[in-house]
Order: C-alpha cells, then sequence, then structure tokens
C-alpha cells in the first residue's frame, strides 16, 4: 500500500499549489480514490484466494450406452377388409375383439343378382356346348363328302368343280366348329366370373387373429370402388406384435439390427418390456427441420398387456462395458478460476484499483479440446486441485468412461468451485 499513499500524497501536494475550487476538486478526487483503494484491499483484495471445491469419487461401475426413442406398439400384420363387391349387407358374424381364424366368414351380402347370373351363365355355357356338337356332327359330313369326291376325281367320274364345292364346305364347317368352341371358352369364362362373384359375396377373413374393429351392419349398402369403406381391421396373432420408433439421424450409425431394448408404455409406468431391434429403415422423414429413421423392434406379447397404438418409450442399447471406471461428465467440463492475482499480473497501481475486477465465480461449463480421446481431468488431492491427463470412452449422457489415465475408484474429481 506504500505505492498508493505516494501517489496520494503527490496528488495531495499539487492540490495545494492550486488556490480556491481547484484545490477543493483534487482533494475530493484524492479521497475518493483512497476510498476505492480501501475497499478493493480490504473487501476485493482477498477474495478468489480461499475456494472451495465440490467434488465427486471416480465409481467403478456397469456402464450401458443406450439411445432413448419413442413409438408405437402395433400388429405384426394389420389387415382393413373391404368388399370387392357392391350390394347390400345380409348378416354380420363377428365383433369386435373376437378371434377369427383364415378363411372364417366374417359377413356376407344378398345374393339374389348373383344366384342369377351365376344360372344365366351356366345355360349360355351350356347352349353353346351344343353348339359346338353341331359343327363337330356337320364337319363330320362335310369331310366324307368331301372325301367321296376326292375318289371320284380321281377316277375321272365327277368335275373338278364338284371337288372344289365340297373342299369349300368342309373348311367352312371347320371354320364353324372352331368358332362354336371359342364361344364355349368365352361362356365357360362369364360362367367363372359369376361364380367368383357369389364367393365374393360371403367376406371370408385371410388371416387368423383378432378383430379390431367392425365397422358395418346388417342392411348397410356396400358400394365397390377405390375408395372402398373399410369394414374390418384385422390383427394377426397379437401374441407376436412390433415397436415401431423413429430414429434421430444423429443415433441411426449407432444402432444395428439384433441390438436389445426395453421400452416402456404408459399403462404400465412400473414395468420394463424387453424388445429387439429387427429391422432399420433407409428413408428418411423430415419434421420441423429433424430428421429420422424408421426403425422396428420386434417384442413378445404372450400376455396381451400391450394393445396396438400405445405410446412407447424405448432404450436401445448400443454397447456396455461391464467393468469400467467411470467419472461424471460435469469435471470432464471443468476449468479452475484463476485467483485475482493471477488475473492481476501482480500490480496493478492506482488506475488499476478503479478498474472493475470480474468476479470469481463457478467453473466453466464449456467442455476442453479433446485431442486423440484426451481430455483433462481435475483431481482433488491434499486438497489442492492437481491436473490429470485422461483418454475418454464410451458415455451414457452422466458418466464417462476412463480408458487411461491417473484415474482410480474412489479418487475426487472436482466437478465444480466457488469463492469463500
Amino acid at each position: 500500500m506504500t505505492t498508493t499513499r505516494l501517489e496520494v500524497e503527490k496528488t495531495l501536494s499539487r492540490a495545494r499549489t492550486r488556490p480556491g475550487r481547484g484545490a477543493a476538486m483534487w482533494i475530493v478526487i484524492a479521497m475518493a480514490i483512497l476510498g476505492a483503494a480501501a475497499w478493493y484491499f480490504w473487501f476485493a483484495g482477498d477474495r478468489g484466494e480461499n475456494w472451495r471445491y465440490t467434488s465427486e469419487p471416480a465409481v467403478r461401475t456397469r456402464l450401458v450406452v443406450s439411445v432413448t426413442t419413442t413409438g408405437t406398439v402395433e400388429p405384426t400384420n394389420q389387415v382393413e377388409m373391404s368388399s370387392e363387391l357392391s350390394g347390400v349387407v345380409e348378416s354380420v358374424l363377428v365383433d369386435d375383439n373376437d378371434t377369427v381364424t383364415p378363411g372364417q366368414v366374417l359377413a356376407t351380402l344378398e345374393t339374389d343378382k348373383l344366384d342369377a347370373a351365376q344360372a344365366n351363365a351356366e345355360a349360355t355355357l351350356a347352349s353353346r356346348r351344343a353348339k359346338v356338337a353341331l359343327a363337330e356332327a356337320a364337319l363330320t359330313q362335310t369331310a366324307e363328302a368331301l372325301k367321296r369326291t376326292t375318289t371320284l376325281l380321281a377316277r375321272g367320274l365327277t368335275s373338278q368343280e364338284s371337288f372344289i364345292e365340297a373342299k369349300s364346305k368342309n373348311d367352312q364347317a371347320a371354320a364353324t366348329l372352331q368358332g362354336a368352341k371359342a364361344d364355349v371358352d368365352a361362356a365357360q369364362a362369364e360362367l367363372t366370373v359369376a361364380r367368383t362373384n357369389r364367393e365374393l359375396a360371403t367376406i371370408r377373413s385371410p388371416i387368423g387373429g383378432v378383430v379390431l374393429e367392425r365397422d358395418v351392419e346388417v342392411g348397410q349398402i356396400v358400394a365397390s370402388s377405390l375408395q372402398a369403406p373399410v369394414l374390418f381391421t384385422l390383427a394377426e396373432d397379437l401374441s407376436r406384435m412390433e415397436l415401431k420408433v423413429d430414429i434421430d439421424e444423429a443415433d441411426i450409425g449407432k444402432i444395428k439390427i439384433g441390438d436389445k431394448a426395453n421400452f416402456t408404455v404408459e399403462a404400465f409406468e412400473d414395468r420394463s418390456f424387453p424388445a429387439e431391434i429387427a429391422e432399420l429403415g433407409y428413408m428418411p422423414e423430415t419434421i420441423d427441420n429433424v430428421v429420422t429413421y424408421k426403425g422396428t423392434l420386434t417384442l413378445d406379447n404372450s400376455d396381451r398387456l400391450l394393445r396396438p397404438g400405445m405410446t412407447a418409450t424405448a432404450e436401445i442399447i448400443v454397447s456396455q462395458v461391464d467393468d469400467a471406471i467411470a467419472v461424471p461428465n460435469a469435471a470432464l467440463r471443468f476449468t479452475p478460476i484463476e485467483s485475482n492475482s493471477e488475473k492481476s499480473g501482480g500490480g496493478r497501481g492506482l488506475i488499476g484499483l478503479l478498474m472493475p475486477r470480474p468476479p470469481a465465480g463457478s467453473a466453466t461449463s464449456k467442455p476442453k479440446a479433446n485431442q486423440d480421446g484426451r481430455r483433462t481431468l481435475w483431481v482433488l488431492r491434499d486438497g489442492a486441485p492437481v491436473a490429470v491427463s485422461v483418454r475418454t470412452g464410451r458415455s451414457d449422457g452422466t458418466l464417462t468412461e476412463i480408458v487411461e489415465g491417473d484415474i482410480a475408484p474412489g479418487d475426487p474429481v472436482i466437478t465444480d468451485m466457488a469463492a469463500q
């Protein structure tokens, strides 16, 4: 404080040589400087020289690295049933939650017109088959006549014109038979269509499973079109279901098919369900500038607790270390704060006393540069912080694995500091 007093005395000496208002002004300035100096040395000078450190011990633990995502529980195979025909619903044989088997009748349409169309097709087919029989008989007759005429022509007993006429009649009979057979094929196709439509009037289940929803009533008119209404929604085997999740683009590279996962649903918050990654999609989906990819997890629902449409939160395990030395992530972000004497550079002078000084505070939250996986970790040893160079490994978001460095379980790693 000697330097400060000398400067004050010089200032006061200069003030004494100036009479009047100038002297008074310099006296006021000198008193202000002296007061600031006193405040600095008594109240701020010693701040930051004594610190209180917050630390947590390094631990040996099982470190599990996972990716958290959300999705929806869905059936493995879900089918929406419509009608290929238009008509009036005659009967509905199942209801919501009923169990069905493949081929089981779900509903029927009125079949009066379909029965008539089938009968007409059958009659048409029979008529055209009869025409084929007539054409075959006519062909046989003309073939015999052509044979006789050919023999007579060879003996010189008939004219060339008679032979040509007989041959023409035979060719016409053959063409007539061929046309009759084509008509039979057309009639057969029409009958097949009529029979198929008659069968389609009976709506059957294509899979075995459960009726999730019935949306049809007796007497309802069904209009077959590109936008045909859904009559039944079926789910195949609810004991085996899927979880469809949206995986962030930053995490998709960490996940592979076969990774195990656990998920929870709001209906059973105290229970975790196991699952496994079965499929990872390549098609991106962008919502609010966030790019995600679809992932499919298979799960066992033998106890039928999970229902289609439930929202699930899944943790996909991407890696784990059974015996890892780990430290809190906050310790890797910690940097000690310089003391006031270090900040001041030893002596600040009279003008420096009037300049504001940054207050002591907590450690910075910025992570330090990571080169080749190495970080600087501060450990509290004998009450003082000591820098230790470490190489880090995997992190679960709370703890980070230390794979190399002078760190042992129980070492107090510093996570924060504050002035006493």
